[in-house]
């Protein structure tokens, strides 16, 4: 599954989304030990939005960054987009769900605006689109001069004596916990998530493509195990001599 590619990939992830979107929160909270939502707090401490700035959270799923964002900045405009609607349908009914912006998007075409927004956030979104420098391009696109773009997504698990042991727990624990909790609809998507994040590219080299994208002091903070990364980065001219 993980292997697919293009337009298959794409239509693949959509569907999967759709078919998860009722138990997608309860299932994260427990795979994850409850950690999830302190990883998208982080995440949005180094969005730095201003009081009320413009917030796009790509790939929104059922709000969590973007009700996140409303909680801290109240008077922030804040877009949750996403191409699953029935993820966002699940979020719509959630408290606060009401207030916030919901847009149906593709990441591959953003329909926004050139310079539109003071952070662009999303969360597990890049280990499943079909091409990422085109997904990082958008971004960009749509980011103010001096805005940032943050990151979640999960990452191979590195080289050392833990590594056997995340290996079973993604091969074997994580698909066990979806089809328990979610059924037979949620099995394939449990496979598909532990596929997806060995076939991933390495904190390293992902943050080698947001620099690669034009974003300048592109970082990154590893969490539960190094299977984890929040990234970020600006959107700023080049150097001078970079440019030449």
């Amino acid at each position: 599954m993980a292997q697919l590619q293009g337009r298959e990939r794409s239509e693949y992830v959509q569907a999967m989304f759709e078919r998860i979107a009722s138990r997608y929160d309860l299932i994260n909270r427990i795979i994850s030990g409850g950690q999830d939502m302190k990883w998208r707090r982080f995440a949005l401490a180094v969005a730095a939005l201003p009081p009320r700035g413009r917030l796009l959270d790509i790939a929104t799923g059922t709000g969590d960054i973007a009700l996140e964002a409303l909680r801290r900045c109240p008077g922030a405009s804040v877009i949750g987009a996403d191409f699953a609607l029935g993820m966002m349908r699940v979020g719509k009914r959630r408290p606060d769900g009401d207030r916030l912006r919901w847009a149906g998007a593709d990441a591959m075409r953003l329909p926004f605006a050139d310079e539109s927004f003071d952070a662009v956030t999303s969360g597990y979104l890049m280990r499943n689109v079909a091409d990422i420098p085109q997904a990082l391009a958008e971004q960009w696109r749509v980011l103010k001069w001096g805005g940032q773009i943050v990151i979640l997504d999960t990452a191979p698990p590195p080289d050392n004596l833990l590594k056997p042991l995340i290996l079973l727990h993604l091969k074997y624990g994580i698909p066990l916990i979806g089809r328990l909790i979610g059924g037979k609809n949620a099995a394939d998507a449990y496979r598909y998530l532990p596929e997806s994040t060995s076939a991933f590219k390495t904190p390293q080299e992902f943050s080698g493509m947001l620099q690669a994208a034009g974003f300048q002091s592109a970082r990154y903070k590893s969490f539960m195990f190094a299977t984890m990364a929040v990234y970020w980065g600006t959107k700023t001219p080049a150097p001078a001599a970079q440019r030449l």
